[in-house]
């Protein structure tokens, strides 16, 4: 994966992401983390095409991601929320299989047969014709992250995918996406889940108070360079 930002602005009532700058290429995994509020997430909505900056580039696999290509863009992506948002009103299997029919013009035989591998490699063979509301926040999550990984995307986003989950949940999540570090697929990701980052990641992006304030590979999460980032991970697994 290539990535490259140039003097990052974005602000709301006040400045959030305070000119920031990075050039990585060869990574699979960057993981990005912070307390809250530092601007981890707005950060990941930029560089998924969610949201705009006010100044500055974000360049993604020598694709600039702006407003004049945006539609081919995130056809290339595929993103996971903090909540599932999953139709309600639809199977799990209906809620993958739908959005190929719709999106990439698949017969719907197809697209069932598409999202039932996906829904069997992620350990939902057996709850793939119930609703969102009839499965725990753990298989929804998981079925999420098959709807994402559904139209075949090169790049997948996923911000703080267990956030909304209890300690079980989380693990059973986190789990299912760690079996997908060898899938090929490249991914850029938010959570508080500093022993996810350590398995998942190869590169990790400390953020504090709107800018990148350490980053390195996985490794500087157990030998930290700043002070700032050797007390977040003694809070966070505290």
């Amino acid at each position: 994966m290539q990535l490259k930002l140039k003097n990052i602005k974005k602000s709301y009532e006040q400045l959030i992401l305070k000119d920031i700058s990075l050039e990585l290429s060869g990574y699979k995994s960057i993981g990005i983390i912070g307390k809250s509020g530092c601007g981890k997430s707005t950060l990941l909505r930029l560089l998924a095409g969610i949201e705009f900056a006010d100044a500055g580039e974000i360049i993604i696999n020598n694709t600039s991601v702006d407003k004049s290509n945006l539609k081919e863009y995130q056809n290339k992506i595929g993103m996971v929320f903090q909540q599932h948002n999953l139709f309600p009103h639809l199977s799990l299997l209906k809620n993958i299989s739908l959005i190929l029919e719709k999106t990439k013009g698949y017969e719907k035989e197809e697209a069932e047969e598409i999202g039932k591998n996906l829904l069997r490699q992620l350990h939902l063979e057996n709850e793939m014709h119930k609703k969102p509301s009839k499965v725990s926040g753990g298989q929804a999550q998981r079925a999420a992250i098959a709807r994402a990984l559904s139209t075949d995307p090169k790049l997948i986003f996923m911000d703080e995918p267990t956030a909304a989950l209890d300690p079980i949940l989380t693990k059973e999540v986190l789990e299912a996406v760690t079996e997908l570090r060898t899938s090929g697929k490249h991914f850029i990701f938010v959570t508080h889940e500093i022993s996810f980052v350590k398995k998942f990641a190869d590169y990790v992006l400390f953020m504090n108070d709107g800018k990148i304030h350490e980053k390195g590979e996985v490794n500087i999460l157990t030998d930290p360079n700043t002070e700032e980032l050797k007390k977040f991970l003694e809070h966070e697994q505290f």
